[in-house]
């Protein structure tokens, strides 16, 4: 198979690419022109390095940058910076998701999976999730007044009205760590449909490490995939 990784680059993207090598699963990434990669991953014959930002990409680009495909893993953000918070792409990872799902309902190839990171500061309405009058507050201040936070609640809502679970050419998961912390090395983790802590109160923490091992597992492992599949699973260390 060939699993295409947007923001390869990334503290959580690059530890993705990892796990696909390991796994010696065929690997295209997408990165910007003035990003670094580790030499592990630029040394690796698995993989395949595309420049450029996926927004500025035409129909005949996206067409190419998806070609052969069997899955899309997403850990497009935006950069900790005011810049990259408050500039522009206002939506970076909504727009890329619409132009990959757009790109795979036109193409003649394979069905592609699709995974998105997304947090669990998204609500999954569709499942009955609700917010407790105090969350419902500070997560309508973050939507107004934090462009990455509503960025993310586009990105998940596409995948779940637009997209939906009927599409014939298209399956997705939107997984949802709590807070991301560094490990260099995996620990035991655990994954519910809903969230068991509060984002807001009571937050969990989710090490990138085990974030990437589950998202390189379920484009690899067909019984994970069928579990979770056109859901938002949770994740937290356990």
């Amino acid at each position: 198979m060939r699993v295409l990784v947007l923001g390869a680059s990334g503290a959580t993207g690059s530890l993705v690419v990892r796990q696909l090598i390991r796994r010696e699963i065929q690997t295209r990434i997408l990165i910007r022109k003035s990003a670094v990669l580790p030499e592990e991953v630029l040394e690796s014959p698995l993989v395949e390095t595309v420049k450029g930002s996926i927004n500025d990409l035409g129909q005949s680009e996206m067409d190419k940058l998806l070609e052969n495909c069997d899955a899309v893993i997403s850990c497009l953000g935006h950069n900790i910076s005011l810049k990259g918070m408050f500039g522009k792409p206002r939506y970076l990872v909504r727009d890329a998701m619409r132009s990959v799902c757009e790109t795979a309902e036109r193409s003649a190839g394979k069905n592609v999976k699709i995974v998105l990171m997304s947090t669990t500061a998204y609500t999954n309405t569709s499942s009955k999730e609700k917010n407790s009058l105090g969350e419902r507050i500070i997560f309508s201040l973050l939507t107004l007044l934090l462009p990455p936070h509503r960025d993310n609640v586009r990105a998940a809502d596409f995948l779940i009205r637009d997209i939906g679970r009927s599409n014939k050419r298209i399956e997705w998961v939107a997984v949802r760590p709590d807070t991301l912390t560094h490990s260099d090395v995996e620990s035991s983790y655990e994954v519910f449909e809903y969230r068991v802590r509060s984002p807001i109160f009571n937050a969990g923490k989710t090490s990138r490490i085990n974030v990437s091992h589950f998202m390189a597992e379920l484009v690899t492992d067909d019984r994970l995939w069928n579990k979770w599949l056109f859901k938002t699973p949770t994740v937290y260390d356990k």
